[in-house]
């Protein structure tokens, strides 16, 4: 059984969370999950907290069954590019320079052993 989680409109740039992201790709939820607390990157809070909600939705997903969340891994994780917002600073000779201030939205699939 599959469950996913999608968080949208991180205000983190989505290089460095990729960065985090391929640490934790093909791995069991429990390592996972102890990886990405004692990463000390920027993105490791937001993915943590994806994959927190995606072990709740499969746990939430089918009660009658007995899953536990050892029994659970990352099938698939990405992260995509969401807007970027566009603020201006003063450059030299009058002229504005524009800042990119990027988001990006992240997807995390897991599933259990059998499926």
């Amino acid at each position: 059984m599959e469950a996913r989680s999608i968080a949208k409109y991180i205000r983190i740039s989505p290089r460095k969370v990729r960065q985090v992201v391929n640490l934790i790709r093909g791995r069991s939820v429990e390592e996972a999950i102890n990886l990405l607390h004692f990463t000390m990157k920027a993105g490791s809070d937001p993915v943590e907290k994806t994959l927190r909600s995606a072990v709740a939705n499969a746990m939430n997903k089918d009660e009658n069954s007995k899953l536990s969340p050892e029994d659970l891994f990352v099938k698939e994780i990405k992260v995509d590019e969401g807007p970027t917002m566009r603020r201006y600073r003063p450059g030299p000779m009058g002229r504005a320079h524009i800042i990119r201030k990027r988001m990006c939205h992240i997807t995390v699939v897991v599933s259990d052993l059998s499926g």
